[in-house]
């Protein structure tokens, strides 16, 4: 088993799905502004963790992503295992072929993989998620865009710390 960027990448939109369960269908759209990856390489995974069960798609206006099933019961490992190829022993010793080394420790590299695929079966996406909002990821997201550098307003422009006024005569008839 190989952990790449792939694997990263999908457990950290999942935890991002996790995270905003019971608020409808994600866009990945959105997802792809908070995570930094672009919407294509989200859509390849998301191809693979739906066909996986792991997550499922809403079509349309409102439309995205949610979670298949309860994150308490998918694992990192399902999720890795979704997205990233599971032959890690064929590809080490093709590897080593092709460099034309002879792989005199397979075993270790297979007791390796085992150890990392139970420890990553033993840690749910609802664990991950809730040790996240007690260590304060969303205080850090907060705190973050506060601590962005203000622009200065030009003259003529709306204050966007100001509400707008009324600009409607609809609006105004609920007036009174």
């Amino acid at each position: 088993m190989r952990l790449t960027t792939k694997g990263r990448v999908a457990v950290s939109a999942m935890g991002d799905l996790a995270a905003r369960r019971g608020r409808g269908p994600v866009p990945l759209a959105t997802m792809s502004e908070r995570q930094k990856v672009s919407v294509s390489y989200l859509e390849h995974l998301f191809g693979n963790l739906r066909r996986h069960g792991l997550v499922s798609a809403t079509r349309g206006p409102g439309g995205g992503y949610m979670l298949g099933r309860d994150a308490a019961t998918i694992s990192v490992a399902d999720i890795v295992r979704a997205v990233e190829s599971m032959d890690s022993d064929a590809s080490a010793r093709s590897a080593a072929a092709r460099s034309g080394q002879s792989c005199t420790t397979p075993e270790l590299w297979a007791s390796l993989n085992r150890c990392m695929l139970e420890f990553l079966e033993n840690v749910s996406l609802l664990s991950i998620v809730s040790d996240a909002a007690r260590a304060g990821w969303d205080a850090e997201v907060r705190t973050r865009a506060a601590a962005r550098p203000r622009l200065a307003r030009r003259p003529g422009r709306p204050d966007p710390d100001r509400p707008m006024p009324v600009n409607s005569v609809f609006a105004l008839g609920g007036r009174g």
